[in-house]
């Protein structure tokens, strides 16, 4: 056995010197105990207050202290931890020890264990470092993944809550300051991702990281909290116009094309700012008030500031879509059913299907709301399924109530984000077949921007409407931009004039004349027309002296329940037939 692989004895001169009263052959015992263990350890004595070694082995002497070695410049830290274990009057204590070495920071987890007590002998006790030097560098390289995005490198959204922690606490602040968020959206980015690939999208990434990161300030923060999401933190010390002033510097970076492949793509975003009140408030919030006014920047096309009102609306889209979710799966809307009037001999001629929703903790939901987190959400393909369905059972169980099919239709609204994204004709006709009703009894309403959006794919799905001999009818006409083009070569057999023409016809000439105007057009097409809104005599008076084939408004009836809407049908139909 070398000398250098033998467990030593710290001389008494040494810095840290044997006790006087340890038993030679007992210390010669542990000295040769120590040689079996791979890592740094040392038999310690304590007694008097005093710190001495009984016996280290070489790997101690590498690391720590040795009889050939100057004491390092850690021993008084790790000594005072020693004592501080060995004070502490358990048998064991354990601490993590830092050292500066060659290559970068070292760490040790070190134990103090209490050996069992000989006659005569003073406290012995065991010290062992474990060289965790590597672990920490793993921890630190998974921390560094677990806080970054993968493809810019920065800050995703939880290391952009922890750089933001980290400047509130170190950074110094002046009097007054404020910090904001500024989210950014960039627009259309999913196009790039369909027409030139994934690969291309994540090149425009980077390349938006790298023109937003050029444009910080010292002190300030970039991230990527999404797919196609960057956020901002910054100190404001001039509050609003230091946010303007970094929103500009935003746009300027973002103005020029960006090169991907043999193509220039101009990137457009949305930009939505929020301040904080003061620097004790919590960051979290501040960056989802950011993101609330981004939102609404999207809508706007114009950067926007967060105002107070934002959050709370966003929260209660989101219980809504959460409710509405569950409403759904348990069938807990319910439809509403609006008489359609034919104006000229006054029976009624169907009905408008519209949803209604009453919810144990919301109350009740408004259509305008529900079927806006609806369609937002995704949920507006089963909330038009479930519609269609309902609507035609209706049907089947009022024909079950009269004996024989009842001589009305009903209408049901089709959202263009349902017809982008299901398949309508499908759901039409599964819902046909299982209420066993024919199809000219149920009529799709359709929008003209749900047109205008796929003209191709909507001109498929009218022809494939037709096919099922359903008539189709364009909803909230004159607030669009159909043509007359579109008109002759689609099929639709309605036009129903929005409320906003019909309402104030009568005191508004320039209104008077849009309707009449539909009207003119509708005759000339061979199209029917129904004006929506009637809510005066008066107006369904006029609207039947200009030939208007139906209408529906509250002057002839709200919308009201199932049973309801046939007992109403009913007792029209027998007045009519006496």
């Amino acid at each position: 056995m070398s000398m250098r692989d033998r467990p030593t004895e710290t001389p008494d001169d040494g810095p840290l010197s044997g006790p006087d009263d340890a038993h030679p052959t007992h210390r010669v015992a542990l000295a040769d105990w120590l040689i079996a263990l791979p890592y740094p350890g040392a038999i310690i004595s304590f007694k008097d207050n005093e710190l001495s070694m009984v016996a280290t082995n070489a790997a101690f002497g590498n690391y720590f202290a040795g009889p050939d070695a100057p004491e390092r410049p850690h021993a008084a830290e790790w000594r005072q931890r020693i004592i501080q274990c060995i004070q502490s009057d358990r048998d064991s204590e354990a601490f993590e020890l830092r050292r500066d070495g060659i290559l970068g920071p070292e760490y040790f987890y070190c134990t103090v264990g209490r050996l069992p007590k000989l006659a005569g002998q003073p406290d012995l006790f065991l010290f062992t470092a474990l060289d965790r030097t590597s672990d920490r560098a793993i921890e630190k390289n998974l921390r560094r993944e677990l806080l970054s995005d993968g493809l810019t490198a920065l800050p995703n959204r939880t290391g952009f809550g922890e750089e933001i922690e980290d400047r509130l606490s170190n950074m110094p602040w002046p009097d007054n300051a404020q910090f904001g968020i500024i989210a950014i959206d960039l627009s259309r980015f999913s196009r790039v991702n369909e027409s030139l690939g994934p690969m291309a999208g994540d090149e425009l990434l980077i390349t938006v990281a790298k023109r937003l990161k050029s444009g910080l300030r010292q002190g300030d923060v970039l991230a990527r909290i999404g797919g196609n999401d960057f956020a901002i933190f910054a100190r404001l010390n001039n509050g609003l116009s230091d946010a303007l002033h970094i929103v500009q510097r935003i746009r300027d970076a973002l103005s020029y094309p960006i090169r991907l492949s043999d193509l220039q793509i101009r990137v457009d975003c949305a930009i939505g700012c929020a301040l904080s009140t003061s620097l004790s408030e919590d960051p979290e919030d501040v960056v989802r008030k950011a993101q609330a006014a981004v939102k609404i920047a999207k809508r706007s096309g114009k950067v926007e500031i967060y105002r107070n009102g934002v959050l709370k609306e966003a929260q209660r889209r989101f219980s809504v879509e959460s409710r509405l979710r569950d409403a759904l799966a348990q069938g807990e809307l319910t439809l509403a059913f609006q008489p359609l009037i034919h104006l000229q001999t006054g029976e009624i001629t169907g009905f408008e299907a519209l949803a209604r929703w009453e919810d144990d903790e919301l109350g009740h939901v408004s259509p305008v709301e529900f079927i806006a987190v609806a369609e937002e959400s995704g949920l507006i393909t089963s909330l038009g399924r479930w519609a269609a369905y309902e609507a035609a059972q209706a049907l089947s169980r009022w024909d079950a109530k009269f004996g024989q099919p009842v001589p009305v239709g009903v209408n049901v609204n089709l959202s263009p984000i349902q017809m982008a994204r299901d398949d309508v004709a499908s759901m039409f006709e599964e819902s046909l077949r299982y209420s066993g009703i024919s199809g000219n009894r149920l009529t799709a309403e359709l929008t003209e921007s749900a047109i205008i959006a796929d003209p191709e794919k909507a001109r498929k799905l009218l022809f494939a409407l037709k096919d099922l001999h359903m008539p189709i009818a364009m909803d909230d006409f004159g607030t669009g931009y159909s043509n007359l083009a579109s008109l002759h070569s689609l099929p639709i057999d309605i036009l129903k004039i929005d409320r906003s023409f019909v309402t104030s016809m009568l005191e508004d000439r320039d209104k008077e004349i849009m309707v009449r105007t539909i009207l003119s057009l509708a005759e000339s097409l061979g199209l029917h027309v129904t004006a929506e809104g009637i809510e005066t005599q008066e107006l369904a008076l006029a609207l039947q002296n200009l030939g208007c084939w139906q209408g529906q408004g509250y002057y002839f009836a709200r919308p009201m329940p199932e049973a309801e809407a046939f007992d109403y049908w009913r007792a029209r139909w027998n007045f009519e037939t006496v």
